[in-house]
């Protein structure tokens, strides 16, 4: 069986696409049930989150697995295979680990070196646990590309290369000014109480607004994030929660949006911005359409076409296709849209005084931004990780072939022994015990060697064919090997998160 992952990210897709392929949770578990049901896959997990939605896979055929798995994503995401295909990418073996580490490090993110990535991860796992969809090579995967992103934010200094969305979107809505000062003495509306928006409003805090108002579809949840504001040792900010009917009239209140809710449709309309600010506005006038290149539809192809830069003319013409530029005169209203799909309606930004910031813009943001001398300190942690993560389930691979080797050699001086109590009755108890200790220490030293070095040489690329080898010259019964790999994958303590 081989690891597959299929998948689109803000590196392969337009904002449009990935906003209508987004998958809710309930979503999410059916997908993992039926690619499980699905023929050229045993194992599977799903990480989806506001700008990739990736399906991770143990197939046993890569021609197979890539059309079922693409199949499946089409068929739970909404979007058209024929639609969705140029913008999915394959990984296969060493370079799908590759890339999930990467990821895991924050170096496939739209901010290099954020880590809410980590979290993201994590939930995956948990959930291909939760629905017994992930075997022991996904757990094993997910539960190592969790220490690896761990190891790269403590080991460099990759969180300085980038920071969290929150972060960076303030940042680019302060448009070059210190963040703390543009937002001192501002008024905030934060939609949404998730951990995006709570990460928003706390950042919010800190940075000096002079009041926050949380709106939510369930009030309770907005209470919970102001309650959280107010704690003993918080910044002292006045905070306030709001039923969501309610934000039309904050609007008008407001300084700074941020938005980050689970909704399928807008949360904020360009009318409804316009009427805040007491403006007229004319849907009529959209931007023009872009050209926008069509990638190669063979998924082999597509890594190799991203690799060349493609993807980054695909983000730039979409880009121009749907955020105008921004409107005329001071800034009077700064909205945030960290939502996938996105929150707010982007004709907002041709808005006179209005600053949009959203996903999109923060990809290409990011995409401008220097690489730090971190980054390539974490490639080359990564790439240390993917070998020693091929070398070790290249050696695991083997291990149930040498335990039933073990076993079998057991058993025959189990039966020797037996056979010696018939022949020689009268051995008495200290005799029998040291007959029995040196057979047992020559069928030990006969095996030792052998087996040691089998396991050096399975952990080697192409050393799969070892256990196959193994197997034939010592006639294991192949019942025996899958009892001890069953065995071994049913293990209740075995990578649990």
């Amino acid at each position: 069986m081989s690891l597959l992952v299929v998948g689109l990210s803000h590196r392969s897709a337009p904002v449009s696409v990935l906003e209508r392929a987004s998958l809710a949770a309930e979503t999410q578990a059916k997908l993992l049930q039926d690619t499980l049901a699905a023929e050229p896959a045993v194992e599977a997990a799903v990480l989806a989150t506001c700008n990739r939605i990736e399906l991770y896979a143990d197939v046993d055929k890569f021609h197979a697995g890539v059309a079922e798995l693409s199949t499946l994503l089409a068929q739970h995401s909404g979007v058209g295979l024929d639609e969705l295909t140029p913008y999915l990418y394959v990984h296969y073996e060493d370079r799908a680990v590759h890339h999930l580490f990467s990821v895991a490090c924050g170096l496939d993110s739209m901010v290099v070196g954020e880590g809410q990535i980590l979290g993201q991860i994590k939930d995956a796992l948990a959930l291909g646990q939760e629905l017994h969809t992930a075997g022991r090579l996904l757990n094993d995967l997910f539960q190592q590309a969790l220490r690896v992103g761990k190891r790269a934010h403590s080991e460099t200094g990759i969180d300085r290369a980038g920071q969290s969305l929150v972060t960076f979107g303030l940042e680019q809505l302060a448009a070059g000014a210190d963040v703390t000062g543009w937002a001192r003495g501002k008024r905030a509306l934060v939609i949404g109480a998730g951990s995006m928006s709570s990460l928003a409003a706390a950042t919010l805090a800190r940075a000096g607004v002079t009041e926050i108002v949380v709106a939510n579809r369930t009030r309770a949840r907005a209470d919970r994030l102001v309650e959280i504001l107010h704690q003993p040792g918080g910044t002292g900010v006045a905070a306030r929660a709001v039923e969501m009917a309610a934000v039309t009239r904050e609007l008008t209140r407001a300084d700074v949006v941020v938005s980050c809710t689970g909704a399928t449709g807008l949360v904020l309309t360009a009318e409804a911005v316009a009427g805040a600010l007491g403006l007229a506005f004319d849907p009529a006038s959209e931007a023009p359409a872009a050209s926008v290149p069509a990638p190669p539809a063979d998924p082999d192809r597509h890594a190799a076409w991203l690799e060349n830069g493609a993807a980054g003319t695909v983000r730039q013409a979409v880009r121009r296709a749907t955020v105008p530029a921004q409107g005329a005169g001071p800034v009077r209203l700064a909205l945030l849209d960290l939502a996938m799909p996105r929150d707010i309606d982007g004709a907002t930004a041709r808005l006179d005084g209005v600053r949009l910031v959203d996903i999109e813009s923060l990809a290409e943001a990011s995409a401008d931004a220097p690489m730090a001398a971190d980054v390539d300190q974490v490639r080359t942690i990564v790439a240390d990780e993917v070998a020693a993560f091929g070398a070790a389930q290249r050696a695991a691979h083997i291990t149930p072939t040498v335990v039933a080797l073990r076993t079998m050699a057991a058993g025959v001086v189990a039966g020797e022994i037996a056979r010696l109590d018939g022949r020689l009755p009268d051995l008495d108890e200290k005799q029998r015990a040291e007959i029995s200790q040196t057979v047992r220490r020559v069928v030990d030293k006969l095996l030792h060697a052998p087996t040691v070095r089998v396991k050096q040489l399975a952990s080697e690329p192409g050393g799969a064919g070892y256990a196959d080898a193994l197997r034939e010259l010592f006639d294991l019964d192949p019942q025996t090997v899958a009892a001890v790999s069953r065995a071994d994958l049913n293990d209740p303590n075995r990578g649990r998160s």
